[in-house]
């Protein structure tokens, strides 16, 4: 099954986030059909901020290296492409597919200053059109995964602005739509129904299980860098706890006697 046809599954495709090789082959062991990378995670790995400040050859070293490991397929979170330019988008994704990466995903926000804002959904379409046209004449097969962030920046209109910019993002020549940030069956019912595009929704504290979200018409599950935190938060509590001990016993606790 190509990685396209999972997102048209009677239940919805569950992507594994990661960010280095053990992540990768920890979801590979634990069964998971697909991984995609986590911007967050990764930048907070290496000691970045999110928001593209890793430079791209940073990401592509890391990627290749996830890829000569893991065989599942992957899909890259390139934020807002890694370049203002489509040209060098469309390069860096053809390196990435050189790689064996079979998707991307690209959002339609971006930091700025320490802040995160919005584009203009029109110009941002015409990017991915160019993008996508791009990809086709060098005969460059990427599932194009459109990330709207209108949820995940709390606008006032966030539902109706999704509807309209996933519109767009379809006729753009997107290949799935992506809305971090909604958790309210209505509001990703509704979605579903308005956008003809495989819906990707994130974990977020409050989200439906697997099983609502599939009825409510989702094709798309994954993680973002939560798995990620949870573990940094486990490492640290442990790391405090041996101090406090003063033995390592808490390490082998788990151990079969």
């Amino acid at each position: 099954m190509s990685f396209s046809q999972m997102h048209y599954q009677s239940t919805p495709l569950v992507l594994a986030n990661v960010w280095d090789v053990t992540s990768a082959q920890a979801a590979q062991t634990a069964g998971y059909q697909a991984l995609g990378t986590s911007s967050a995670a990764i930048a907070d790995m290496l000691g970045y901020k999110d928001g593209e400040e890793i430079p791209f050859s940073v990401l592509q070293a890391l990627v290749g290296r996830i890829r000569e490991c893991v065989n599942l397929p992957l899909s890259v979170d390139m934020e807002a492409g890694y370049g203002e330019d489509t040209e060098t988008v469309v390069r860096q994704a053809i390196q990435l597919a050189a790689l064996g990466v079979v998707g991307i995903n690209l959002e339609d926000s971006k930091v700025e200053q320490g802040a995160r804002r919005l584009l203009d959904a029109k110009q941002f379409a015409a990017r991915l059109s160019s993008i996508k046209s791009g990809l086709d004449a060098a005969k460059t097969p990427l599932f194009i995964n459109a990330r709207t962030d209108g949820f995940l920046l709390g606008e006032p209109d966030a539902l109706n602005q999704t509807l309209a910019r996933g519109r767009l993002y379809q006729q753009a020549g997107a290949d799935g739509f992506f809305v971090p940030c909604a958790t309210v069956p209505e509001d990703i019912q509704a979605i579903a129904s308005a956008v003809d595009l495989p819906l990707n929704i994130m974990c977020m504290p409050g989200l439906p299980d697997f099983n609502q979200l599939a009825a409510l018409g989702v094709k798309r599950i994954s993680m973002g860098n939560f798995v990620h935190a949870a573990l940094n938060r486990k490492l640290q509590q442990l790391l405090f706890s041996l101090r406090q001990q003063g033995a390592f016993d808490e390490i082998f606790a788990d151990e079969n006697p």
